[in-house]
């Protein structure tokens, strides 16, 4: 099996059955679903339709990457995609796309760019991932395609409740010195809104941020910190969560990467 697509769920109502039927539609087959649900009350699981390709792992879990590491350990697939329950994959000809992209190629992590289901405007991903990128923004889960032995050793770090992902991705870069591939194709429609973008949630996500790249940027990380300063880093990112500026924030922001 090529693709398992990964996604955890608690009580998300009609979403999760979105989610599902995204990846149903898709013209390319050799897939699995594994939701991974921590013993939902809500009926969501009652939703999803009958496919031989979806299983359903019940399992309590502690959190949301306890919840994906459960998953990682029963998926079945060579590379894994994370999305969470209201993403949804851009168009049915996404696995197709991907597939062919990896054929042959030994990559290690596939990445694309993505769409905002609250926000219009395609967020174009960096075409290499730098030092840089690794610091200021990596592509999220929702558009990476993991190769099944970037998790063998360890899955993600649970000690980081907020931004274990962000780890992962960094130690897949600087511990296991992944190969990297970028499609330039939209991957997924992100619903925005997550766990890391809680308001609540915000401290904690800077302050893993700065352990995150202390561990793997060393000193460069209070270089690259400065360079944020310098260059309006929070104003930048309200322009870009903007509904009415978004858009066009973004086709320039993809115009200077390339």
């Amino acid at each position: 099996m090529l693709f398992s697509i990964l996604v955890v769920s608690l009580n998300p109502g009609i979403k999760l059955k979105e989610t599902v039927e995204s990846v149903l539609c898709q013209s390319f087959g050799d897939y699995e679903i594994l939701i991974k649900d921590g013993l939902s009350t809500d009926g969501c699981l009652e939703q999803i339709p009958a496919d031989d390709r979806i299983r359903i792992l019940k399992q309590k879990d502690t959190s949301i990457y306890d919840a994906m590491n459960q998953a990682v350990e029963a998926a079945k697939g060579e590379y894994f995609l994370f999305l969470n329950c209201g993403d949804l994959l851009y168009d049915e000809t996404v696995l197709h796309k991907v597939a062919a992209a990896v054929d042959g190629k030994g990559v290690d992590i596939l990445y694309g760019d993505l769409e905002r289901r609250d926000v219009p405007g395609r967020i174009t991903a960096p075409s290499e991932i730098t030092d840089f990128v690794c610091y200021r923004n990596i592509p999220c889960h929702q558009v990476c395609f993991y190769k099944r032995s970037m998790f063998a050793e360890r899955a993600y770090d649970i000690n980081y409740p907020v931004r274990a992902d962000y780890e992962h991705f960094l130690y897949c870069k600087y511990k296991k010195n992944a190969k990297f591939y970028y499609l330039p194709e939209i991957i997924s429609k992100y619903e925005g809104g997550g766990f890391s973008e809680n308001k609540e949630q915000m401290k904690q996500s800077a302050k893993e941020h700065k352990a995150i790249t202390k561990k793997y940027l060393g000193k460069k990380a209070g270089k690259y910190r400065l360079i944020m300063i310098l260059t309006l880093q929070p104003l930048r990112a309200k322009i870009a969560g903007s509904k009415h500026f978004s858009k066009t924030y973004q086709k320039l922001k993809g115009t200077v990467q390339k």
